[in-house]
């Protein structure tokens, strides 16, 4: 089986605190598993960017060089709890597109640090961001999308790409980069591939290392970003996810695995001397402060994407990025008035109010009425999120309001039938 070795990630919730993790390979096998078609797909793109990357200067390629491209982004924001609703604002957002084309265009500071020895390498890669200001609709927009969720917490299962799921649904994916931003668990960030499914492209990120929020330490400038955005642009692991591995670049040297920190001399593995890994490449789980530059060769796999019949040429005719044909005034971001069910009045003689607003995820589901002896003495299918509850047919006394969703997430509430 054709397999797919691509960021081979760490899972240990620890190590996130010490160096960069990401989940994308798990999360690629579970692609494969699911998807028949997925693996054919990729087989393609590997031999299309192959054969782009082989005919470099002729006509076949030379439609794209010098050209920038630029990609339309749209963030989606998901937040459980009034802090984290502030957690991300609109500048720190900005700042992270920044850093993102700083990096892509080889532009930062600290560019400087890049080893005399991997200079010569180094490449702007003529590739820039920008947060979208139509919507697939041609909507005016900021490219920001806030939602509440009543998720606390999510894990790289792809399920905050989906509202129905309580997250966000993504915007068109052959016109947008989506990013989600929310508060990941045991990774940092993760990423899909080419030729995956179009409802699940994009990047997901952690609150903790979105932007330049100085919260994890080695993960503080922003860069697990430009490292994911990586991966979605078709670039692997420099150690092509094996022991030295192929990562398809031919001017990344093989190197027998990761780095971490900021190491401060030649790390030779797999025969590369006397140059060593490349660990100041984005691509490596090198400390932000120690990573700063693509190479050529991982450039021109990047832009091999946006060449004609590329799988991401489409967001080269993106509307994205060109002025909205549509105004509407932004709705204000309300979270729902209840972060947990609500039952009033109580005690109650006649009928009972239980407010769901919270999270729709109740609909449909069955809630149980239990007397105080644990009979079950009436049912209740949840049709709206304020659900109306009739007690004419109740005797007098206490009652147990009790339920339960797929996640095991549970109603149990007492109440008082006068």
């Amino acid at each position: 089986m054709f397999r797919i070795l691509f960021f081979l990630c760490l899972l240990l919730p620890g190590l996130i605190k010490a160096q960069r993790a990401c989940s994308s390979f798990t999360y690629q096998q579970e692609q494969l598993a699911s998807n028949i078609s997925f693996e054919a797909r990729y087989r393609d793109i590997e031999t299309f960017t192959r054969n782009y990357i082989n005919n470099l200067g002729t006509t076949l390629s030379r439609d794209q060089q010098g050209t920038i491209i630029r990609i339309p982004v749209v963030v989606h924001i998901l937040y459980h709890t009034n802090a984290e609703k502030d957690l991300i604002s609109d500048e720190q957002v900005a700042q992270q597109i920044e850093i993102l084309n700083r990096c892509f265009r080889r532009t930062n500071a600290d560019t400087a640090l890049t080893p005399a020895a991997f200079k010569p390498f180094a490449a702007d890669c003529e590739i820039e961001f920008q947060l979208a200001i139509s919507d697939p609709r041609r909507r005016n927009t900021n490219g920001i999308v806030r939602k509440y969720t009543p998720i606390a917490e999510w894990q790289a299962d792809d399920l905050m790409k989906s509202s129905l799921q309580m997250g966000s649904d993504n915007w068109d994916p052959n016109s947008y980069l989506n990013i989600w931003v929310c508060n990941l668990q045991r990774v940092a960030g993760y990423s899909s591939l080419p030729g995956g499914p179009g409802d699940k492209d994009g990047v997901v990120i952690g609150f903790n290392v979105f932007g330049n929020r100085k919260v994890v330490a080695g993960m503080d400038l922003g860069k697990t970003a430009v490292h994911e955005v990586g991966h979605w642009l078709n670039l692997k692991h420099l150690w092509g996810d094996d022991y030295c591995g192929d990562d398809g670049v031919a001017d990344t040297p093989k190197q027998g695995g990761y780095n971490t920190g900021c190491p401060t001399t030649n790390h030779i593995t797999c025969g590369n001397g006397p140059l060593g890994d490349m660990y100041m490449n984005y691509m490596d789980f090198t400390n932000d402060a120690c990573v700063n530059m693509f190479t050529t060769g991982q450039k021109n796999r990047m832009h091999a994407l946006f060449s004609n019949g590329g799988a991401r040429v489409s967001i080269l005719s993106s509307t994205g990025l060109q002025p909205p044909l549509f105004y509407e005034s932004p709705l204000p971001v309300e979270s729902p008035r209840w972060l947990y069910p609500q039952l009033y009045p109580n005690p109650a003689s006649t009928q009972l109010t239980l407010d769901l607003t919270y999270d729709s995820r109740w609909l449909g589901k069955t809630l149980s009425v239990i007397n105080m002896e644990g009979r079950v003495v009436m049912q209740v299918v949840v049709s709206t999120s304020i659900q109306i509850i009739d007690l004419s047919k109740l005797q007098s006394g206490i009652y147990i309001l009790a339920g339960k969703k797929e996640d095991g997430e549970r109603i149990q509430q007492k109440f008082v039938k006068l």
